[in-house]
């Protein structure tokens, strides 16, 4: 009985580190294009959104969704002022695709992005920030 324990015990973590060998990071890259080893481009914009007619159920849903984008480091939206703010790296999302993300929430009828205006852009290297 030993012996079986011990050969499923072996079995098993044979299992385990042959699946924890593939990170994802291969299938990242040829997802996007990407690699992950890439320096970032971080950009920080500024967006300027018509439609939403609440705090939480507009601003806070595009903002939630941004969120959810690989590649959006930050995210703020203010039903108030009619803006959002977004930071995302520059070398897997453009200016565009920000729009088009935008403006596709809640079915493409809602949201209309009538500006977006770059306010910071720096890039990242292993930790290493420089403007």
């Amino acid at each position: 009985m030993k012996v079986i324990k011990a050969q499923f015990f072996i079995v098993f973590l044979a299992i385990v580190f042959v699946s924890c060998g593939n990170t994802g990071e291969d299938k990242l890259k040829n997802k996007q294009g990407v690699d992950k080893n890439q320096e970032v481009k971080l950009t920080n914009v500024e967006v300027k959104i018509e439609g939403m007619t609440c705090e939480i159920g507009c601003a806070r849903l595009i903002q939630s969704k941004l969120y959810k984008v690989e590649g959006i480091n930050y995210a703020s939206v203010s039903f108030e002022e009619r803006r959002g703010e977004i930071t995302f790296d520059a070398n897997r999302i453009t200016d565009a695709d920000l729009k088009t993300l935008i403006e596709e929430i809640a079915g493409g009828d809602l949201y209309k992005v009538v500006g977006i205006e770059k306010v910071l852009e720096f890039e990242r290297t292993d930790d290493k920030v420089s403007m």
